[in-house]
């Protein structure tokens, strides 16, 4: 039975799931974190942030299957922006979930948030990242040189942007 991609908001329940994603390095080290966090780290976190007007956190699922991890993080009331998150879980990537859930957050982000600004910062090796992105509509704002340190080695990244007129121009013109 086919259904629906849709984001809803991340529940305690779904902290088993996001154990697993967060405890596989392939994954963490686009993400510029620590792997290895603990299911015990992982409750006081969701408990100490779940009413965190800051963050806006969600699981990708279709039906009842978890895909991925959607986070809106950082969000400015006052200058409307936010810094966009995203990860698939990797038995599920390669089938343009990524591409999907990218653009349920930005809607949620430009249609019920009303922010200005999306942005986010990717390595340079995460081509397939980047060309999600780039093919949402993301700009690139700049470039960090030896931003992040994964594997014993210093990673340039990305800024990419995307202001919410560009996407009402974009939606639009779909």
């Amino acid at each position: 039975m086919a259904h629906t991609l849709q984001l809803r908001a991340l529940e305690k329940d779904d902290l088993t799931f996001l154990h697993k994603l967060f405890n596989n390095p392939d994954i963490m080290n686009y993400w510029f974190s620590e792997s290895y966090m603990s299911m015990e780290y992982l409750k006081e976190s969701y408990d100490k942030d779940k009413d965190n007007p800051k963050n806006r956190e969600f699981i990708l699922t279709n039906g009842e299957e978890q895909l991925g991890f959607v986070g809106l993080f950082d969000i400015e009331q006052r200058h409307r922006n936010a810094e966009f998150a995203i990860m698939i879980d990797p038995g599920h990537q390669g089938y343009g979930y990524a591409d999907k859930a990218t653009k349920l957050a930005m809607d949620y982000a430009f249609s019920v948030l009303n922010l200005h600004k999306l942005y986010l910062i990717v390595t340079k090796v995460n081509e397939k990242a980047a060309h999600v992105y780039e093919k949402a509509g993301f700009h690139l704002e700049g470039e960090l040189k030896e931003h992040f340190f994964v594997n014993g080695k210093y990673h340039d990244c990305v800024m990419m942007s995307l202001f919410q007129r560009d996407y009402w121009e974009m939606i639009t013109v779909e």
